[in-house]
């Protein structure tokens, strides 16, 4: 029993990455739970267990006497002369608590705590695990859609996708594999609630860090990201090494690496553009693929400027519905008003 007892514990620990020793302190507490259950109370109870070969014991300390009112305290002094003959009344004696006298209910109560801790660790050991993923990018395999919300399984558990978290105009088949971004990862009693995005920016950023070595490395550093999601995304680049091309290597040999960040985001636009501590060359960059004339910027310390572009290209910088000027204020933080070189607004 003892050797199929520690079989399992070995099992746990390595298929459910479950402490064994955990388990063998739950078992500790749980059969001195059972003889509280058995007896009333527990305080002056022992149990060890052999950590190599399961063997147990249960021991209570027990006051000798007389005669026994307390049979859960006390022991009589004939009793207790069995077990050493040198016992005198008012002696402590550990006195051995046989597993057969726990009962029935007991025992199945301490099989109960067993259980219980085993699925409180497995709920911790998940936990853990998926919290330490939190603003990482998994990959997951869609299970169904509830609604609106898609629930997705990310190996050992399943997260949630919510409506406003996914980008408007995708759909998903079970079975189709998909990259998210963790949010948050919650601990409930029914395990660990995961919550994950499809539009978040920190998506797009740790694409890049799985494609482009020198973003992973650090030898290119993200500075910010401004995203529409399903439609356009901006995002700044910056090396100190000035031997390497911090947008060239974003986008790759013939555009390689940008394009498979592309793919997975199902065709959405990006623009790389290159960082700079000079706020003027920061926004020009940043209305890419407009050109830009002059940028003026405010001398009150607003983070406001007024950026000058040709005629012709004035609907370019704007973008649709204002998208690409929106972009641009977000990625540079600067309120931007962008006017035509000539100063003159053509009817459209």
């Amino acid at each position: 029993m003892n050797k199929e007892l520690m079989g399992a514990l070995d099992e746990l620990e390595r298929d459910k990455n479950i402490s064994k020793e955990t388990l063998l302190d739950a078992i500790e507490q749980s059969l001195i739970q059972a003889y509280k259950n058995h007896f009333g109370k527990a305080d002056n109870v022992h149990v060890t267990i052999n950590r190599e070969t399961g063997d147990f014991s249960v021991y209570a300390d027990r006051r000798v006497v007389e005669f026994v009112e307390d049979p859960a305290e006390e022991v009589s002094l004939v009793e207790a002369q069995k077990q050493n003959t040198n016992a005198e009344v008012g002696d402590i004696l550990k006195v051995p608590v046989h597993s057969d006298k726990f009962g029935r209910i007991a025992t199945q109560n301490a099989k109960n705590v067993i259980l219980q801790k085993i699925r409180e660790e497995e709920r911790k050991v998940l936990f853990d695990q998926y919290h330490g993923n939190e603003k990482e990018v998994v990959t997951g395999i869609v299970q169904r859609v509830v609604g609106h919300n898609v629930s997705v399984n990310l190996g050992k558990a399943d997260a949630i996708l919510a409506e406003n978290e996914q980008v408007k105009g995708e759909t998903f088949k079970p079975t189709e594999r998909i990259k998210v971004y963790i949010l948050e990862v919650k601990d409930t009693p029914k395990g660990p609630r995961i919550l994950v995005s499809r539009t978040h920016p920190g998506l797009v950023k740790r694409l890049f860090e799985s494609e482009v070595a020198e973003v992973k490395d650090g030898t290119v550093e993200i500075k910010s990201i401004a995203r529409e999601a399903g439609s356009r995304t901006k995002i700044a680049v910056y090396s100190k090494d000035q031997n390497v091309d911090a947008v060239g290597a974003c986008i790759g040999p013939k555009g390689a690496r940008v394009a498979k960040i592309v793919d997975e985001l199902g065709g959405e636009k990006i623009d790389v553009v290159k960082y700079s501590e000079d706020p003027a060359e920061f926004v020009a960059a940043a209305l890419s693929p407009s050109q830009v004339v002059s940028v003026d910027v405010a001398e009150d310390g607003s983070k406001s400027c007024i950026v000058k572009v040709p005629d012709n290209q004035l609907s370019l910088a704007i973008g649709n519905k204002g998208q690409n000027a929106r972009l641009a204020a977000k990625l540079t933080g600067w309120k931007i008003d962008i006017k035509p070189e000539s100063g003159f607004y053509g009817e459209e």
